[in-house]
């Protein structure tokens, strides 16, 4: 049963490494850079090798080369979505398995993964549908978004994307709107010239999206002076509709770089105090997570040490068993002085085996905590202090640091 124990153990620590290397890695995680540098090199390597079976002058040549190496980065996609898989629960901090498979497979990562190999494997069982299998290949070009994650700059273009999203929904709903309504009036105007080309209301649709978006391709155009004149002023909304997403965005890049300055001015000008925590079996945070935690206003879980590695605490992680959590908060601005003073007991010390109640210390001091080892210990009067103790003094009074060492 023991050993049995020890194995699951064993399996836990080894899938949590996997989802570690696979996710994207820290500067100082070798093997999850090296992870990260593989996938994009494939991802780069099958996009390439897409665009050049196109060719029939290199597919003729190549053929045999791009075909192979097609079917090798198709199976390394098939293996990362495996390992995915098998590490979602600790890479998306679910509670069961289940849920952290279910979470990945309907994420649009994990659709966008199943999809990149799965086209290529299913005409081996379904024959009669390779052609349109084959069209649904070209999803893996959304593979190339997993790249915005490793770089930062790239990031930051997705991140004011998702930012303004409102704002783009919007001036998209207007465009519609625009390029329906140019329909209609132009084909109010133009249909009795040509009957032929602006056959009913949303004949005109081509046109106008070819009028608000470009400069018109030429193959449906008005020949009547008011269908000109008109046309004439939805030429101009186009421009000023195209100008408006421009302007969502760059305002949003503004803010993004204004929100970064003023975190990193932040940081520096103010002061933030850390605390540690060793999270036991016993703990009431373990098994539960983040975003239940119910924290006060202004205490900030910043990060997790787990199993040597920092983790950047998310809503929807878990906190286990073992977990180093470091807790944040504001520091104290009150005139009020609070003095805290930490002495580690010796062995000569006269408080060495003696109980918190029989100390001789004065009414103005306090005995906050006690640590002991790996445990923090709330003193009681029965409580009896030993060497390598590290006592926590609350104190009104300055105590001298000759009377700490006394201690």
């Amino acid at each position: 049963m023991k050993k049995r124990k020890e194995n699951n153990r064993t399996m836990e620590w080894y899938r949590r490494r996997i989802a570690r290397v696979i996710e994207i890695g820290s500067m100082d995680d070798w093997p999850s850079r090296c992870y990260d540098f593989l996938l994009t090199g494939l991802i780069v390597l099958n996009l390439t090798v897409s665009v050049l079976v196109t060719f029939d002058e290199i597919n003729a040549v190549c053929g045999a080369l791009l075909e192979g190496l097609e079917g090798f980065t198709v199976a390394c996609f098939a293996a990362d979505f495996a390992l995915r898989l098998f590490t979602a629960r600790y890479i998306y901090g679910a509670e069961t398995e289940t849920r952290g498979v279910v979470d990945y497979v309907f994420s649009f990562n994990g659709v966008v993964d199943l999809l990149s190999f799965l086209p290529y494997y299913l005409p081996v069982f379904f024959p009669a549908g390779a052609v349109a299998f084959r069209m649904f290949r070209v999803v893996r070009i959304f593979r190339l978004f997993r790249i915005t994650a490793y770089y930062d700059s790239l990031n930051a273009i997705a991140e004011v994307v998702v930012g303004k999203k409102q704002q783009l929904l919007s001036s998209v709903f207007i465009l519609m709107v625009l390029m329906l309504g140019s329909s209609l009036c132009m084909y109010s105007v133009e249909h009795e010239a040509q009957p032929d080309v602006f056959r009913n209301a949303f004949s005109g649709v081509w046109w106008s999206v070819s009028t608000l978006l470009t400069v018109g391709y030429g193959d449906i155009y008005p020949i009547t002076t008011l269908g000109r004149a008109l046309a004439t002023v939805i030429t101009f909304l186009g421009v000023l509709m195209v100008a408006i997403p421009t302007g969502i965005l760059s305002a949003g890049f503004v803010e993004q770089y204004d929100r970064i300055q003023s975190s990193v001015t932040v940081a520096r000008e103010q002061d933030v105090h850390f605390v540690k925590l060793h999270l036991g079996a016993n703990d009431p945070w373990v098994g539960r997570r983040v975003m239940d935690l119910m924290l006060p206003r202004g205490l900030l879980l910043i990060a997790v040490h787990r199993d040597g590695e920092v983790l950047v605490p998310r809503g929807d992680m878990t906190l286990l068993d073992g977990d180093l959590i470091v807790l944040g908060a504001e520091p104290l601005r009150d005139k009020t002085v609070i003095g805290l003073k930490e002495v580690v007991l010796l062995e000569k010390s006269p408080w060495n085996g003696r109980l918190v109640r029989d100390l001789d210390i004065s009414r103005q001091t306090i005995l906050v905590m006690v640590r002991r080892g790996d445990a923090i210990i709330i003193p009681r009067g029965t409580t009896r202090l030993q060497a390598g103790d590290k006592v926590l003094l609350h104190t009104k009074q300055t105590l001298p640091d000759s009377a700490l060492h006394s201690i």
